[in-house]
């Protein structure tokens, strides 16, 4: 067998399976937990360099760099808020108005306890249900949930955005907290009153943004786009198709819902961060899924070239 025939054997085994993925077998014996593992640990470290650069930077004592980004965002929300006055739907500030009006305040802790917790939780528990339960669709769909975070994390990096609990507060990186020479320099900075509550400041939860331990560990400028959006959505999508029982599908196709009324009734996001949160995992799949067939169809010329030199 010549070099140029196996070359062209090996070739033909790409574009013979360049649309398909591994079966359950194959895939499973590529799976490695420690490898999932280090992957989580490089993205969280991507995550603190976009934080610590162009984020709240969770610094605990006010700075000249951070009222420089605490200006950068109020002025990204103030163009966002402006957008969606022209497209006529500012609705937020009303809707949580009418939602805290609710007897015992809309049950509002319950989705401060919500925000922090299903957002981290429910993916997980999903990434390892999927890798145990069906190995052959585990990495377009682990693919995808890392390419619509580092897609949002783009966006915490190009446009950081001050989140509508923030901009009438007073106290550190809220939109009322900016030195009287900002405001005079950019009289769109001055501290306005919108009528929106920190809900997690005000009525508690389960952690605080003010404790200085979370602080250091959060960007308090990530709203755009939603990745409680985007993850709830991913989330859905990967879960409603292969969920047996179908009370399984309701709860899961109502989870991105319960979680568009999270983010909103809390002021963490404003609605336009949820369009861009579906719009990333969107796209986050569409690359998540090629990158899957790419590393499948490598994979794959690598074992053949391999079993065709060993037969020659």
């Amino acid at each position: 067998m010549t070099g140029e025939t196996r070359e062209s054997d090996v070739a033909d085994v790409g574009r013979r399976r360049w649309r398909d993925l591994p079966d359950e077998a194959t895939a499973r014996r590529r799976l490695r937990w420690w490898r999932e593992l280090l992957l989580v640990l490089v993205l969280y470290e991507v995550y603190t360099l976009v934080r610590n650069t162009f984020g709240s930077s969770g610094n605990s004592i006010k700075s000249v760099v951070s009222d420089k980004a605490v200006a950068v965002a109020l002025g990204h929300a103030h163009d966002v808020i402006g957008l969606e006055k022209r497209l006529g739907l500012f609705f937020e500030p009303h809707l949580q108005h009418w939602y805290l009006g609710l007897p015992a305040h809309g049950f509002i802790k319950f989705w401060n306890i919500y925000y922090g917790s299903f957002h981290f939780l429910v993916p997980i528990a999903i990434l390892i249900w999927l890798f145990r339960r069906f190995p052959q669709d585990y990495a377009v769909w682990r693919n995808a949930l890392v390419m619509t975070t580092l897609l949002a994390l783009v966006g915490f990096a190009a446009f950081s955005l001050m989140p509508p609990r923030l901009l009438d507060f007073h106290g550190e990186f809220g939109g009322c907290s900016l030195p009287a020479h900002y405001v005079l320099a950019n009289p769109r900075l001055a501290c306005r009153q919108f009528g929106l509550v920190d809900t997690l400041a005000t009525y508690g939860g389960l952690w605080s943004f003010g404790n200085t331990a979370m602080a250091h560990v959060s960007n308090q400028f990530a709203a755009m786009p939603s990745l409680h959006i985007g993850w709830s959505t991913w989330c859905a999508v990967v879960v409603a198709p292969r969920a047996r029982r179908r009370w399984v599908k309701v709860l899961v196709i109502a989870y991105p819902f319960a979680t568009l009324t999270c983010i909103l009734v809390t002021a963490n996001h404003y609605w336009l961060d949820a369009a861009g949160g579906v719009l990333t995992v969107a796209v986050g799949s569409l690359l998540g899924w090629q990158l899957a067939l790419v590393v499948h169809n490598w994979a794959d010329r690598r074992v053949t070239r391999g079993e065709l030199e060993t037969a020659a």
